[in-house]
């Protein structure tokens, strides 16, 4: 019998003072697909409060994801 993971995985999304809050959006749009108000919101929770989840799941969905923000310049991990 297989256990389930108790612990999901999660995106977080650190602020920085070098990205804009535009491209910030249109990359969590991108690499999260979010909708352009859940971005939005994310990206005001990171800029306020310095961080914030930004998408949940399995590793094996997250990684790619995670790889797509840092590639763009964000910065973020997957915990």
């Amino acid at each position: 019998m297989l256990e389930q993971e108790d612990h999901e995985n999660q995106i977080v999304l650190y602020n920085d003072e070098v990205n804009t809050f535009d491209h910030v959006i249109d990359t969590l749009i991108v690499a999260c697909e979010h909708t352009s108000e859940q971005a939005y919101q994310c990206s005001l929770i990171v800029h306020f409060k310095g961080k914030c989840t930004v998408k949940s799941g399995s590793f094996e969905d997250l990684e790619p994801r995670c790889s797509k923000l840092l590639e763009a310049g964000l910065s973020a991990e997957i915990i």
